[in-house]
């Protein structure tokens, strides 16, 4: 039986990479930019975080990597570490999967300039991607020699702009071979990013990708405080009080996967761990008694787990809160499936309300939940109390009536509430006669 993804006459080993990621079906996006990029367009592509960018320019652009040819041929910028990193490591997980070795190289700030430059004396990458500083420093340098690309990625455009690197990417993008083929893709195109596109691009397709629900209506989403608990005993009761079928938990560095494993298997837990720090022998091993059910409890990290596709995950539990609303979805995604209900739990600190913010901005919609004597049960909206600070500033305060009710608070005497209300309509009455005036 053929591949959805096949339709678009990829190699081989970008088919079987992207059988192990676990698409089904391509995206809106992917299903648009793919065979635009295979005609050599220039593309500008609005989308959303999470609705499959990544692969929707990396597939086409790998399709047409030459192996053979020791050179740079794609250039990727991303405006942080993190999206660089994400980045980095989808398209090494599809390196991987190629018999002839793709080079695949990651240049970002706070890493060792010098050696990164020792190792483009030796050998320069087939795929270089990294945020913009980084990039530029080197190019100028003369050590990444990027005139060779075929291929020019601004991923995150609008982000690239609001943190100021768009004239390091303007210099990199310089660098270029004129009939290069320039691909933005971003959430928004700002006014102030056109003279960069006009300068850059040949007669773009505009593709914008419409918001879409982003979470299965089978999923119910439950967001719950850790304000005042230790994270790991928030897990484990959410762990033990429904006896979940198969729960995974979601952690974003492989560091914070051990420390979770740990703290629940001192708890009496039996966990499997899964990240990038585990040999792929012992990897497989582990996978194997997941999918025979050995284990009811999944501690594992967002790319380590990106190739697990198990039946029957009735809970994904959101230890941290992810840097992405790619890996969100992607972690959401594992529970709610063929036709079944799911539960997902996010966890979050008074200090992350922004990035929970971020994510309601994006379309996802949270049931405010905690937990309480042994039950998880409804509870009110995080932004009540905020709302009724709100509410009550705009009420006038009246310090009369404000010393009367605290001084009848201690000298709690009949008729303390008439003489109150008394006073009140006194003041009413003042107010209209001078009204009057």
């Amino acid at each position: 039986m053929t591949h959805p993804f096949e339709q678009y006459n990829l190699k081989p080993y970008l088919i079987e990479a992207i059988k192990e990621i676990g698409f089904q079906e391509p995206t809106e996006i992917q299903r648009k930019v793919i065979p635009e990029i295979k005609k050599g367009r220039d593309i500008i592509g609005q989308s959303q975080t999470g609705s499959g960018k990544t692969h929707a320019f990396l597939l086409p652009l790998f399709n047409q990597i030459d192996p053979s040819r020791e050179q740079v041929q794609i250039v990727i910028t991303a405006p942080s570490r993190e999206l660089s990193d994400q980045l980095f490591q989808a398209a090494s997980q599809l390196a991987a999967h190629s018999e002839e070795e793709i080079i695949v190289q990651q240049f970002i700030g706070g890493t060792d300039k010098q050696r990164q430059i020792d190792k483009l004396t030796q050998k320069q990458p087939h795929v270089a991607i990294g945020t913009p500083g980084r990039m530029n420093d080197l190019v100028k340098q003369n050590a990444l020699l990027t005139h060779t690309a075929s291929y020019m990625v601004m991923d995150e455009a609008d982000m690239t702009l609001d943190m100021g690197f768009l004239e390091e990417v303007d210099q990199i993008a310089a660098r270029l071979p004129e009939n290069g083929q320039m691909l933005i893709f971003s959430a928004t195109i700002p006014q102030s990013l056109q003279p960069f596109l006009k300068k850059y691009m040949k007669n773009p397709i505009n593709i914008v990708i419409e918001n879409q629900q982003v979470i299965s209506d089978r999923v119910e989403n439950w967001l719950i405080s850790t304000k005042g608990k230790k994270r790991v005993d928030v897990i484990h009761q959410l762990l033990t009080l429904g006896q979940p079928y198969l729960a995974l938990v979601f952690a974003n560095t492989k560091d914070k996967v051990d420390e979770i494993a740990k703290g629940l298997g001192d708890r009496g837990l039996d966990v499997a761990v899964v990240h990038g720090g585990i040999s792929s022998r012992e990897r497989r091993r582990v996978m194997r008694q997941i999918q025979n059910l050995d284990y009811q409890y999944v501690v594992a990290s967002d790319l380590a787990a990106r190739g697990i596709d198990i039946k029957g995950v009735s809970h994904v539990i959101n230890a941290e809160i992810p840097h992405e609303l790619d890996f969100f979805i992607h972690r959401v995604g594992r529970t709610g499936r063929n036709g079944m209900d799911g539960i997902a739990v996010t966890l979050y600190s008074p200090g992350e309300e922004k990035a929970i913010e971020t994510l309601e901005s994006m379309g996802i919609s949270f049931q405010p939940k905690e937990v309480k004597q042994g039950e998880v049960i409804d509870t009110h909206d995080r932004n009540r109390r905020e709302q009724r600070k709100d509410q009550n500033s705009k009420e006038a305060f009246d310090s009369e009536i404000h010393g009367m009710r605290k001084k009848a608070k201690k000298n709690v005497k009949p008729g303390y509430k008439r003489k109150i209300e008394r006073k009140k309509e006194e003041k009413r009455r003042k107010a209209r006669k001078l009204n009057k005036k």
